[in-house]
C-alpha cells in the first residue's frame, strides 16, 4: 500500500485494515476523527471526502468500496453518511446520501447505475467486475 493511510491515522482518521488512498486525496482537515475507512477501500486521486457543513457529521467508508477519481463525498452536520460494503463510485461522482451496498453510482448528484455482482477489490480485475454489472432500469442519454 502507501505511506498515506498511516498518516491519515495519525491524524486522526479512523482506518481499519488495509486501505489505498490515492495522490492529492482531500480527508477533512476540520474533524478527522469523524471519518471512517474500512478494509479493502480504494480512494483515487483528487477525492474530496468532508463530514461537516455548520457543524460535523459522519462518513463511513464501507468494506471493498471503489471511491473513483475526482468524487466528493459530504455529510450534513449531526448526519452519517455511509458508503456500503462493495459499492463504486464513478469518476467525479458527487454524493451527500447514503449509497447501498454493491451499487455503482455515477453522476451529479450521484445516482444508482447498476447493481455490482463482483465488487471491485484490490485482487478483481476490471472484466470480471464490468461482467458482474447489472443495470437498474433504463438509463436515458443526460441522466
Amino acid at each position: 500500500m502507501s505511506i498515506r493511510p498511516f498518516l491519515h491515522r495519525l491524524r486522526g482518521v479512523k482506518i481499519h485494515g488495509a486501505v489505498f488512498i490515492g495522490d492529492d486525496v482531500y480527508l477533512e482537515n476540520e474533524y478527522p476523527e469523524c471519518i471512517e475507512i474500512c478494509d479493502g477501500a480504494q480512494i483515487a486521486l483528487k477525492s474530496i471526502i468532508l463530514a461537516h457543513f455548520r457543524g460535523p457529521g459522519k462518513v463511513i467508508i464501507g468494506k471493498n468500496v471503489r471511491i473513483g477519481p475526482n468524487c466528493v463525498i459530504a455529510a450534513s452536520h449531526g448526519k452519517t453518511l455511509t458508503i456500503g460494503e462493495g459499492a463504486f463510485l464513478a469518476a467525479s461522482c458527487v454524493t451527500t446520501k447514503d449509497v447501498p451496498p454493491y451499487t455503482l453510482i455515477g453522476g451529479v448528484p450521484g445516482k444508482p447505475i447498476a447493481k455490482i455482482t463482483v465488487p471491485m477489490t484490490f485482487t478483481t480485475s476490471y472484466e470480471d467486475f464490468q461482467k458482474g454489472l447489472r443495470p437498474i432500469g433504463k438509463l436515458e442519454i443526460g441522466e
